[in-house]
């Protein structure tokens, strides 16, 4: 409707600049597409008549679109035509609908019988036309009429024929003017005045029929009564623990034992056994893999297994006793896990927490986020690596292992590609399957572990904390020296990754799984222990090249068992760190550290995610370390040196955490000296894997923090700006330009989408979109913000229209579980607004992709910032601003997470507005003076010059031949009045006799004899 404004303004103000002899300017109206059906206006110099030049015919016609022709043969064959003011039931609407108050359309017009004028068609009184409205109708078809009558040439009068669509309601009488034109000669076709202006009324469904195709393109609808299975399965599933817990909350627990259980069962630490089952496959995958290469690393860093002695033996033993105890236990199952950011773990959500505290905590979490995501490279390479290799301890296989020395490889290559490959699945579905697995492999290696003890325990004594320093300290016979630790802290790998799953199980699984999982290491440990002292002097096994005695202390037959249940645990040992990989990465893209990636959420609960993006760059870097490193032991000299990292910065955060909230002063001083003096102990031993592959994770974790660092920084640069506006002030802007019908229509709707979820501002980047350049006009402007809530099946949407018909701020709110297609619930927004009178109607007859001819054309545009190069901010700045945008542009863009790529959007770039410096004034300098002329004034003077000379010397030739022509004639003249005639035999010249007539040029015909003599 507001189309059809614009159309009505634009006629009444050109036949008003027409009726005042001004020149008619062609002029296109606001929105005047085909889809909609709008009125054209047209201006055209006059109509020539190929059988009479001498006659120009022009007229002021008033026709349909379908009577073109018609119209057109009746100028050719009349002398004139008489011009009739008409109008069409649309632009009869769409004067009526210049107040904008009501969305429901008028009752459109009854169509005149032969003969009789049309009836106006009849609308309700709040479409009733505004007193200015009707007043400028009556001054365009006035104006029309006068122009007419002033113009055309005509002595004969005829009715133009119009169409169905064309009759229009009576306008009054025509005019005695338009009746009786007065003759006027033909005028110069060149002249404006002869312009002629036709008005082509709307098409509509009742010119065309429906021009709607069906069958062709499949576009998603919406249903407000289709629920999708899962979401079945889950309301079944809430319900039926719903009738579970209320059955529990009648029992009354009477003892002690029951009360204690069902505080536990209501608080965080909520135990289940299908969740502890999951504990075990998504957790423990890593820290349940240590055995495999632990005990392998050390008998090669004492140079074979024969200078491995009783007292180095028991040294080892006690150093990893209790590292995992203080370590894993203390630090992080009992201190760690009580501090969480509502249920998650890890760097990140510790950081979340304690950043209120000071601004320097961010450097810590950066770097240890950075090595974390580093090691979880290495994990799933080392640890199925590891477990492949027992194939070549198997009898039956060394011949074939021993043909092919890449075999190992490639089975570990194709094992790892089919890891990653299942992720989308989530873990949820394979957790149930992975915890049963981990369960047995526990069990196996519990069993292991005691079976190779047999009836001496002595070596139990490791757990006196003496034998442990003295091997570390004082013992001669520990060949690695101070890298001992290095191989000690592989016992405890798992444990950064135990804090950062978390939220995937929760903590009371944790607690309830832990020290099952503890006490099968410990037995599983000593075992390798005490087959390393039964075993020393047994030559042998001397010659066995990376001798692993995990392997080597079963027999061969329970050795093929050993290794399918250690590549089992392999796997899920590199799903613990890929889960924790994509838990981590979440996390840094809420704290602006990363950019925003796509994220799934395959299972029921949104800690289990999974991010393509980051799933895919693990996968590729995974197999680049096996291509460089090529077997576990080479893997293992690299393997740890960044995971130190991450619990060195661990516990800063947390001895920051106790300190600042707990308010425990002394307590932090204590656990920040205790475990930081062991963990950069372990960082220093593990400096010696540096040079054997340790520059590689140290290299991956500084591109990592260098990715980090520098989204941070780029973020501080983009806040510097002013992000948001007011409707005080955008409001004023987008209402001038929603009335100023003078500018076409850049799309019916307008959709951008934004991060911002308040809905009473606008982003300064919407805002100057739409006015940058040429001003996007449009019916209305969307501004449009999803939110992903914890409820998987959460849909709702919330609407701020600022009391305007134009401009909607939209909040969409949909679950983790639910597809983001912002398309489709777009169209169902339109259509809940326009059904209750929020949005105006938009109309389309021609076919649309989306199969919607109720909501008009809608266009999205996405906004990216670029940085002037007169901003205000330092290099340092700048750079990491360009960096920030270019890993913006790989990691990917909204136009694929919503689902938008079929719909051509629009992506603009808008400079930073950011505070500028100054640029010092250009200094204007003479130019000399040409030495030919460059103006346009002298171009146009020498052309002139030129042509003055060339018809000067056209003139001059001329003159000149007329000249000797004049000279040739009088000598023929001459000659033929003299004769030669023969006297007497000689020849003597005789004068002719003079005419009777006069020889006067022609140019002196009927001049006075006098002056012609």
């Amino acid at each position: 409707m507001a189309k059809q404004n614009d159309v009505a303004n634009n006629t009444a103000e050109d036949a008003e600049a027409e009726s005042t002899g001004g020149e008619p300017v062609t002029e296109q109206p606001a929105g005047s597409d085909t889809q909609t059906g709008t009125i054209h206006i047209e201006t055209e110099q006059s109509l020539k008549t190929a059988e009479s030049p001498e006659t120009v015919r022009t007229a002021k016609t008033v026709r349909t679109a379908k009577t073109a022709e018609s119209v057109a043969q009746s100028v050719k064959t009349t002398q004139s035509v008489k011009t009739t003011q008409t109008q069409s039931d649309k632009t009869e609407r769409s004067a009526q609908s210049a107040e904008n108050t009501s969305a429901k359309p008028v009752n459109p017009a009854k169509p005149a019988k032969p003969g009789k004028p049309a009836k106006p068609a009849k609308s309700a009184k709040k479409n009733k036309p505004t007193q200015s409205t009707t007043k400028s109708q009556e001054t365009a078809k006035a104006a029309v009429t006068k122009s007419s009558a002033a113009k055309a040439p005509t002595a004969k009068t005829t009715t133009a024929k119009t169409s169905s669509a064309g009759k229009s309601p009576s306008a009054g009488k025509t005019p005695s003017s338009a009746k009786t034109p007065k003759t006027q000669p033909a005028s110069d076709p060149s002249d404006p005045s002869t312009a002629v202006t036709r008005v082509l009324p709307p098409i509509s469904v009742t010119d065309t029929g429906s021009l709607q195709l069906t069958g062709i393109v499949k576009a998603p609808k919406i249903s407000h009564h289709i629920v999708p299975p899962e979401e079945k399965a889950e309301a079944e599933r809430a319900k039926r623990e719903a009738e579970k817990s209320e059955k529990k909350a009648k029992k009354t627990p009477k003892t002690r034992i029951g009360k204690w259980w069902r505080r536990v069962q209501n608080s965080p630490d909520r135990v289940t056994l299908a969740m502890a089952i999951v504990a075990l496959g998504v957790v423990y995958g890593d820290i349940g893999t240590s055995p495999l290469y632990m005990a392998q690393s050390f008998v090669s860093g004492q140079g074979g297994i024969q200078y491995a002695d009783r007292q180095s033996v028991l040294g080892l033993l006690s150093l990893l006793f209790w590292s995992v105890t203080l370590i894993t236990t203390v630090k992080y199952v009992l201190i760690a896990m009580r501090i969480d950011n509502k249920g998650e773990g890890g760097i990140f959500a510790l950081y979340s927490m304690v950043r209120r505290y000071g601004k320097w905590l961010a450097y810590p979490a950066m770097i240890g986020g950075a090595a974390f995501l580093a090691d979880s490279v290495l994990t799933p390479a080392v640890s199925i690596s590891s477990a492949v290799e027992g194939l070549q301890t198997i009898p039956q296989l060394e011949p074939i292992f021993d043909a092919n020395d890449n075999l190992t490889l490639m089975i570990t290559v194709c094992i790892i590609v089919v890891l990653f490959a299942i992720q989308s699945r989530g873990t949820e579905s394979i957790g149930k399957v992975f915890g049963i697995v981990v369960m047995i492999w526990f069990s196996f290696l519990a069993v292991v572990g005691v079976a190779n003890l047999g009836t001496d325990w002595t070596v139990f004594a490791a757990l006196n904390p003496w034998y442990g320093i003295d091997f570390l300290l004082f013992d001669p016979g520990n060949k690695a020296g101070l890298a001992v630790m290095g191989t000690v802290f592989l016992a405890t790998t798992g444990a950064e990754a135990l804090y950062s799953d978390m939220g995937h199980v929760g903590r009371g699984n944790i607690y309830a799984t832990w020290p099952f999982i503890k006490i099968a290491l410990i037995l599983n440990y000593f075992g390798q222990g005490a087959w390393i002292l039964r075993n020393q002097h047994n030559e042998s096994l001397y010659g066995i090249k990376s001798l692993n005695p995990f392997f080597q202390m079963m027999t061969p037959n329970l050795r093929s068992v050993a290794v399918v249940l250690s590549v089992a645990a392999g796997v899920i040992a590199s799903q613990a760190l890929i889960t924790g990989a994509f838990t981590m990465v979440s996390e840094a893209t809420g704290l602006n550290w990363m950019p925003h990636l796509q994220v799934r959420y395959p299972a029921r609960t949104r800690g289990q995610l999974y991010i393509p993006a980051v799933n895919i760059v693990l996968c590729a870097a995974t197999l680049s370390v096996l291509a460089m490193f090529k077997d576990s032991e080479h893997i293992t000299a690299a393997y740890g040196l960044a995971l130190t990292i991450t619990m060195i910065t661990t516990t800063i955060l947390l001895a920051a955490y106790i300190w600042c909230a707990w308010k425990r002063r002394v307590f932090a001083i204590v656990f920040a000296i205790l475990f930081l003096a062991i963990q950069t102990l372990f960082f220093i031993a593990s400096m010696s894997k540096f040079l054997h592959g340790g520059w590689f994770t140290m290299l991956l974790t500084l591109a990592i923090l260098g990715i980090m660092v520098t989204w941070d920084q780029g973020t501080k640069v983009e806040r510097s700006q002013r992000r948001h506006m007011w409707p005080k002030e955008f409001l004023p802007a987008l209402d001038a330009l929603h009335r100023d019908f003078k500018i076409p229509y850049y799309a019916d709707n307008l959709v951008y989408l934004t991060s911002d979820p308040e809905l009473r501002r606008l982003d300064t980047d919407i805002f100057y979109s739409i006015f940058a350049n040429h001003p996007k006009r449009a019916r209305a402007w969307w501004a449009v913000s999803v939110q992903v809530t914890d409820d998987p099946f959460t849909r709702e949407y919330s609407v701020e229209n600022f009391g305007t018909s134009f401009l909607f701020r939209v909040r969409i709110r949909l679950g983790f579980k639910v597809s983001q297609n912002v398309a489709t619930y777009l169209h169902q927004i339109m259509h809940d607004l326009i059904n209750d009178g929020t949005l105006p109607r938009q109309t389309v007859i021609y076919p649309k992709v989306d199969e919607d001819p109720e909501i008009g054309t809608i266009q999205y545009v996405l906004v990216h910032k670029a940085l002037m190069p007169e901003s205000k901010i330092t290099s340092r700045g700048a750079t990491s601003l360009r960096v920030k945008y270019a890993i913006r542009h790989l990691a990917g863009n909204p136009v694929k997470w919503f689902g938008l790529a079929a719909y051509n959007p629009v992506v603009e770039v808008q400079p930073l507005f950011v505070s500028t410096n100054k640029v010092p004034a250009l200094k204007r300098v003479a130019l000399r003076r040409a030495k030919k002329p460059i103006t346009l004034q002298e171009i146009r003077a020498e052309q002139r010059e030129e042509a003055e000379n060339e018809r000067a010397a056209a003139i001059a030739a001329a003159e000149s031949e007329a000249a000797a022509r004049t000279e040739s004639v009088a000598g023929s003249v001459q000659t033929d009045l003299t004769r030669t005639i023969e006297v007497d035999g000689q020849t003597v010249a005789h004068p002719r006799s003079k005419p009777n007539f006069d020889l006067r040029p022609a140019s002196s015909v009927g001049e006075p004899a006098e002056k012609a003599a």
